[in-house]
């Protein structure tokens, strides 16, 4: 007997592997979310599955996500990541992964870590949806639209309320699985 999924994950091995082991289980380490939240910036305009296919590219280009190497990264290693076919070499998205660095340093000073911080959005706490359909699942929220604009007050970029969602789906601070999905009651 096959596993019932989230359609979205069905068609690609690697999708599954990640819909079965990553997307929505709770995150807080402070790296694991510069990750997804540099990663979610990149994947704007493209599908969650380029971002995938490269993401052991992006580790190694970016340091495994550290984000202080990040935040001392100059026009030479800007050039140098613009010519990593590897990675998506868009230099808005490179100078934001860098300015992002930069304010998640910030934050972190400022609240300890970032993900007290960045769980603050939703209380501390993952928000279980009970979608029927994929289709039911928005792609903005009040709480993303909150982040959103948080976090641009404090200096990040292309941290919109939609790549905001979607950063909150992927690391758990909503759980949108489908509920007759396997993993939704796993992840609880």
């Amino acid at each position: 007997m096959t596993q019932r999924r989230c359609a979205w994950s069905e068609g690609d091995p690697l999708y599954q592997l990640y819909h079965d082991q990553e997307w929505g289980v709770p995150i807080h380490s402070d790296r694991k979310l510069f990750e997804f939240l540099t990663l979610e910036g990149m994947q704007a305009g493209l599908s969650w599955l380029t971002i995938l296919k490269k993401r052991d590219n992006f580790r190694s280009a970016f340091d495994q996500f550290d984000p202080e190497k990040m935040a001392s990264y100059d026009d030479k290693k800007v050039t140098e990541l613009l010519q990593n076919a590897g990675i998506i070499r868009n230099r808005l998205k490179i100078n934001a992964a860098i300015q992002n660095a930069k304010v998640f340093l910030e934050v972190q000073k400022e609240y300890g870590s970032f993900d007290a911080y960045i769980w603050q959005f939703v209380g501390g706490k993952s928000i279980k949806n009970a979608w029927k359909k994929i289709q039911d699942i928005p792609a903005v929220t009040q709480e993303s639209e909150a982040m959103s604009k948080a976090l641009q007050r404090r200096g990040f970029t292309f941290v919109g309320a939609t790549i905001c969602y979607a950063f909150m789906q992927a690391v758990g601070m909503v759980n949108d699985h489908v509920v007759d999905c396997f993993r939704y009651d796993e992840i609880g």
